[in-house]
């Protein structure tokens, strides 16, 4: 008796953390940036080699170097006001603080450095993405999914259940 309780508990906990996963990363597709590369379900952070800066996708974070040492803001540096993030290289990085790992990840990626062959959130035609709202066809997106909600059982706008009820009522 006790094996299956604790076979039935181990189930329900597998079940909860399968969900919890689960639901984690459709939230985090949904907050990626519009400039974030297309293939990824989750990040936490991006690395762009050609200015060896990070960014933080809960923050929604920059950190760069300076003399001073590891900073953050809200916004690239002003000496990065040219570049066009958009068509640069991003390597994801799913780890907390990369930035404290930076050695390795130059090294590892300086590879990356001008290269410009990935198709950016905002321009993906991957329905996916749409809920993401920054993309382009965001707006489209949440209108059509009130008008699905609006129609849930299938009835027109305006329409109302008051002539079947009466008419069940009459004899």
């Amino acid at each position: 008796m006790r094996n299956i309780f604790a076979l039935i508990v181990a189930f329900f906990i597998a079940g909860t953390v399968s969900a919890q996963i689960s639901i984690g990363i459709s939230l985090n597709l949904n907050t990626q940036p519009a400039w974030g590369p297309t293939g990824y379900d989750y990040v936490e952070n991006y690395y762009l080699p050609d200015i060896d800066v990070y960014y933080n996708v809960t923050t929604h974070r920059y950190y760069y170097y300076d003399k001073k040492g590891w900073r953050y803001s809200v916004n690239l540096p002003s000496r990065y006001r040219n570049y066009d993030i958009y068509n640069s290289y991003k390597v994801v990085v799913n780890e907390k603080n990369p930035w404290k790992n930076h050695k390795s990840y130059k090294e590892k990626y300086s590879s990356y450095k001008g290269r410009h062959d990935q198709q950016p959130i905002r321009d993906s035609r991957d329905s996916k993405y749409y809920a993401n709202k920054y993309h382009p066809e965001h707006n489209n997106w949440v209108k059509q999914q009130k008008h699905d909600n609006g129609n849930r059982d299938g009835m027109k706008k305006g329409s109302d259940n008051r002539n079947k009820k009466n008419g069940k009522n009459k004899k």
